[in-house]
């Protein structure tokens, strides 16, 4: 049995949503599949509610314009769910031009809504992954994100 719901959102990643092939049109069949796959009815409800607030987050989503010198300060709830290396991360990320200011926010709060104490490193480049893949016009940043996932090097060289 898989342990949480992003290992839901990994496999639903890598064997429908970046373009190999459709999932199935009914919601029943797409949730027995997974249930085959071996994930648990909570993890599968978890994971496709996770996903339906992402929509629903892309449609509203707005965040103003900043300064070169602006800093995203965390508030501690955000702090104990994402350390500092997986902050580190998000930095690293949005210096690289991979994650713009929007893309950065709803990172964190779709890291936010996972029903764990903390998200890894390697969950919160899913998350990074699965917003790009969803936000036109980041395309580019997507193909970058995919790359630093599936390649076997370090994301932040010391």
């Amino acid at each position: 049995m898989n342990d949480n719901m992003v290992e839901v959102l990994i496999y639903l990643y890598e064997n429908y949503l970046d373009g190999g092939s459709r999932p199935p049109i009914d919601q029943d069949e797409l949730e027995t599949e997974l249930t085959r796959a071996g994930f648990s009815q909570g993890e599968i409800s978890e994971a496709l509610t996770w996903l339906d607030e992402l929509a629903r987050h892309l449609d509203t989503a707005e965040y103003p314009a900043r300064s070169a010198r602006s800093v995203r300060i965390y508030v501690d709830t955000e702090c104990v769910k994402l350390d500092i290396e997986a902050r580190g991360m998000l930095l690293f990320l949005e210096q690289s031009g991979i994650l713009d200011p929007l893309s950065r926010e709803l990172v964190i709060d779709r890291a936010m809504a996972i029903q764990q104490a903390s998200v890894s490193v390697d969950e919160l480049k899913w998350v990074v992954l699965l917003v790009l893949m969803n936000r036109p016009g980041r395309e580019s940043a997507h193909s970058q994100m995919e790359e630093l996932i599936y390649s076997n090097a370090p994301a932040l060289l010391h």
